[in-house]
């Protein structure tokens, strides 16, 4: 996964946040996201470690060393089918979530863990840039209804 030796080479960098005064103007993102090449340059700090224990620490079991991989390679469309795979709605989770995955993260035993929330970010901002994220209506109306219980994740993907 990701570069053999990345985690010695690259430092965790993560993205920056824009003004306090700004952000109370207005509703937009209020995260400055990091380029692409240092979006992979993170996926390449995932250092294969065997046992990915980001994996027990995200909630939702993300593959979080697949996408990783992904991205350290530029296949960013890979990375999202990837994503999508185990989260259906990454582009709200994935801004929402504390986390736990990377505290969970290997490196964070003697180094600093992978950026794994800005890479998540990052992949659904791409799939989002380029049009590889659309609605999927039905098909065909059935005028039925039914009642979900819950308003987390599970509940608004059986909406």
């Amino acid at each position: 996964m990701g570069k053999p030796t990345g985690f010695m080479e690259f430092t965790r960098q993560e993205r920056t946040y824009a003004p306090a005064g700004d952000r109370v103007r207005h509703y937009d993102e209020f995260t400055n996201p990091l380029r692409d090449a240092r979006v992979s340059e993170q996926g390449g700090r995932c250092m294969d470690c065997g046992i990915p224990f980001c994996h027990t620490g995200c909630p939702v079991n993300n593959m979080i060393p697949d996408w990783n991989d992904l991205v350290w390679k530029e296949d960013w469309q890979g990375a999202l089918d990837t994503l999508h795979s185990t989260n259906n709605f990454p582009e709200f989770t994935g801004r929402i979530c504390p986390a736990p995955c990377e505290a969970a993260c290997t490196l964070n035993l003697d180094d600093q863990p992978v950026t794994i929330k800005t890479i998540e970010c990052a992949i659904v901002d791409k799939g989002w840039e380029n049009g590889w994220i659309t609605p999927l209506t039905a098909p065909k109306k059935t005028g039925k209804k039914v009642a979900v219980v819950g308003s987390g994740p599970a509940g608004l993907a059986a909406a």
